[in-house]
């Protein structure tokens, strides 16, 4: 398979310091990476596409040192994540899931305490889409308080015949969570749930 043909790519950081309520001690941050390729399948039907995930690893591992230098570069801070990918119009829904894959375990191996799954979401979309990043925490996908998403997208992305690949991080909770359930603290971190 080829290697990826990189256009751009952009990091996006958000700081948030309250949410109308008390602002918490810490603000929560978070950093998305994006990057748009070339798509390699675009305009065509092609059955063995599985080759290419080997492919993006290397950029997956590259946009997941992105995002944690854009939070400081300490990734012990790091207690959410996600991932997604827009597949330009002349695509498929899947070559946006080549990306579950290298991106997901990207984070993870850049990340220690990690044995959640990643949450992810595609979609086909034109430039300027875009796409809410599900996250949740890194260590147990029970934790209701890292229930979170960040949205983003490029104004000229992905134009038809590329694909816009995503990665998030974010420093903690919503800002002001407070509806219940397991809490960070009190993960037993064995299965990735609890």
């Amino acid at each position: 398979m080829p290697e990826p043909q990189i256009r751009k790519s952009a990091t996006l950081v958000e700081t948030i310091y309250h949410e109308g309520g008390p602002a918490p001690e810490t603000p929560l941050r978070r950093a998305a990476c994006m990057t748009v390729i070339a798509n390699p399948f675009a305009g065509r039907y092609v059955e063995e596409i599985e080759g290419f995930m080997k492919d993006l690893e290397p950029l997956g591992i590259q946009m997941a040192q992105h995002c944690i230098d854009a939070l400081g570069g300490d990734a012990s801070v790091v207690e959410g994540y996600g991932k997604g990918a827009i597949v330009g119009t002349n695509g498929e829904l899947e070559h946006g899931a080549l990306w579950h894959v290298p991106g997901g375990y990207a984070m993870r191996d850049k990340i220690a305490e990690s044995m959640a799954i990643v949450p992810s979401t595609k979609k086909v979309g034109a430039p300027g889409a875009r796409l809410d990043v599900p996250v949740t925490h890194t260590n147990a996908s029970y934790v209701r308080s890292h229930f979170d998403a960040m949205e983003v997208g490029l104004n000229d992305a992905p134009k038809a015949d590329e694909i816009l690949l995503v990665l998030v991080m974010t420093t903690g909770p919503r800002i002001h969570a407070r509806v219940g359930g397991l809490k960070a603290k009190d993960v037993a971190g064995k299965d990735g749930l609890r």
